[in-house]
């Protein structure tokens, strides 16, 4: 998939998060953080990646400021997974990452990946 196609997904993705979650009705603060992150998993780790990743979004939601935690695999690499994140705030989102099960999964995850952890950071643009 090229760059343009991969943005035109990721921006669905975020304004179908936008509207599931109810911001569309109630309105964004303008504060929440989107995260977006890339990850690679080499072809023997596929599914042990995913099992991963999987547990993580569902940990999370226990988690102060969690809004939403999507992990999405492309239909053409199925060791390609992307990983939409929301959070109420950049101070949320600090907090997650300090967590003990934030920091085991990416222990965890590291030696399944085949490229770094390739993590990006989102706000709406008003």
């Amino acid at each position: 998939m090229d760059g343009r196609k991969v943005s035109i997904v990721l921006a669905a993705a975020l304004f179908a998060v936008i509207f599931v979650t109810g911001a569309a009705q109630t309105g964004p603060t303008g504060k929440e953080l989107y995260v977006v992150a890339h990850v690679d998993a080499i072809p023997p780790s596929a599914k042990p990646a995913l099992d991963l990743l999987m547990k993580e979004a569902a940990d999370s939601k226990a988690d102060p400021g969690f809004v939403r935690y999507e992990v999405l695999q492309e239909a053409a690499r199925q060791n390609h997974y992307t990983l939409v994140e929301v959070w109420c705030s950049q101070k949320d989102y600090d907090n997650y990452v300090t967590t003990g099960h934030c920091k085991a999964f990416r222990e965890k995850l590291l030696p399944m990946l085949g490229s770094p952890f390739d993590e990006r950071f989102h706000s709406i643009v008003r």
